[in-house]
């Protein structure tokens, strides 16, 4: 039963076109991240980046080294959507588009994570072996057909991201609509949308439909009778977010995985007309097949586990921020609050009270008040500053964080000295506050 759900041959169209979409999508990311100005504000105007912890050592170009790298990045999407090279390409490009993901959070967005995933799987399928540059160099790779498990690998990878979303959605500030609405709160101004998208009952329509939308879409697109109406569904809700939230290629790179769903002999006729019929259908057992199935269950079992960490971490992910990333928690929090760090010289007793104006951009500034880690890399930043000189130093820190509109509540100790902690990658850091304890409950602050 495995080798025919597997290893039967279909037609290749899917994967041929949706490598094109992917590599257009790939340049207009990459080219808009130089146009809009987001490299230059998120990865050239910091004097200090947020990176993925353990991954400090990986830091922006100097100079104009990131307009560079993403411009060489923009070009290895032109590259793989003419099949150009398409390994050195596709594998290139992963390598690069990881990098820079692991180099700052300041701007963290689940797409990013998404794109690493899909680049990572696209550098295994042979996407190039029909319309592609390559094939028309060495006629010899060509196909007119895939492994089914090509696509069943890209229908399982969307399965877990869009269920999961779905599951994480099930909670109090989204059952009652109220983040909904904060959501809505700077949309106003939208024109001709912005006044409806303040009304309460819009807001219930989005909950609802957000969480039925990820819960069902791909059941609904796998099953012919409802695929079409599916299909238009993901069109509207897509594009509705591409206008309301403006998240950049997401909604664009999630039509484009449509084309999976649909019978290959539909988008080849659809995308390309003169492509010749693949060989009838047929079970071909390939040599690697038991390091497929490793490699399958091993990558798959790790997609399954990473968005349930955060149930085995103390508290409440959606105060903590532990295991929030990499677990397609999508638009599902507002987190803003205040925030001061204090440095104590233990030598000779100096108190500094950083100015964090001088240190951080706006942007970060925005970001550090409500996330731990953020707040923990920067005070053994700051140790690192002020201890140049050999000097004993201590890090304390005040901070209050807004979930959701709430009421401000403090969230950090500030009695932990956070100069001498160290980061839990996997369990919960005790100098984060319980959510649920009182401001009276508290100790005095140093």
């Amino acid at each position: 039963m495995f080798n025919s759900f597997f290893f039967k041959r279909i037609d290749n169209s899917p994967l041929l076109i949706f490598r094109i979409f992917l590599g257009i999508l790939i340049s207009l990311e990459c080219y808009g991240a130089i146009l809009t100005g987001w490299v230059r504000r998120t990865l050239i105007e910091p004097t200090f980046t947020f990176s993925f912890i353990g991954f400090e050592w990986l830091q922006p170009l100097p100079g104009p080294g990131m307009y560079i790298y993403f411009f060489i990045m923009g070009t290895l999407g032109i590259f793989i959507a003419l099949g150009y090279k398409y390994r050195f390409s596709i594998l290139s490009f992963t390598i690069l588009w990881t990098a820079v993901y692991l180099m700052q959070k300041t701007s963290y967005n689940n797409h990013y994570y998404l794109l690493v995933l899909i680049s990572l799987i696209m550098c295994f399928l042979p996407a190039n072996q029909a319309y592609s540059l390559d094939a028309r160099a060495k006629p010899q790779i060509r196909s007119e057909s895939m492994y089914s498990y090509v696509k069943w690998i890209i229908v399982l990878q969307l399965f877990i991201v869009y269920t999961y979303a779905a599951l994480a959605k099930l909670y109090a500030d989204w059952l009652d609509f109220s983040f909904v609405g904060i959501l809505m709160q700077n949309k106003a101004h939208f024109w001709l949308i912005g006044d409806l998208l303040q009304e309460s009952w819009v807001h219930k329509f989005i909950s609802v439909m957000g969480i039925l939308f990820d819960l069902l879409i791909v059941p609904a697109l796998l099953w012919k009778p409802s695929r079409k109406i599916a299909f238009a569904f993901a069109i509207f809700f897509h594009l509705f977010n591409s206008v309301v939230f403006q998240i950049g290629i997401f909604p664009y790179l999630a039509l484009a995985f449509t084309v999976f769903f649909f019978e290959p002999e539909t988008i080849r006729r659809i995308f390309f007309k003169k492509k010749p019929l693949p060989e009838p259908s047929e079970v071909i057992i390939p040599k690697y097949r038991n390091l497929f199935f490793l490699g399958f269950a091993i990558y798959f079992t790790i997609q399954l586990i990473l968005p349930l960490r955060h149930h085995f971490i103390k508290d409440d992910v959606l105060w903590t921020e532990e295991g929030h990333r990499l677990s397609w928690r999508m638009m599902l929090r507002s987190r803003s609050g205040i925030i001061s760090f204090k440095v104590i010289n233990n030598d000779n007793g100096n108190v500094i009270n950083v100015n964090l104006r001088d240190c951080l951009t706006k942007k970060q500034r925005g970001r550090i008040s409500g996330y731990p880690d953020l707040i923990w890399q920067f005070a053994q930043h700051l140790k690192k500053i002020y201890s140049e000189d050999g000097a004993d130093i201590s890090v304390y820190v005040n901070s209050r964080v807004r979930i959701n509109g709430s009421k401000l509540k403090p969230f950090i100790d500030p009695d932990v000295d956070l100069a001498t902690e160290r980061w839990d990658y996997f369990w919960h850091n005790n100098w984060i506050l319980p959510s649920k304890e009182s401001k009276a409950e508290l100790p005095a602050s140093k």
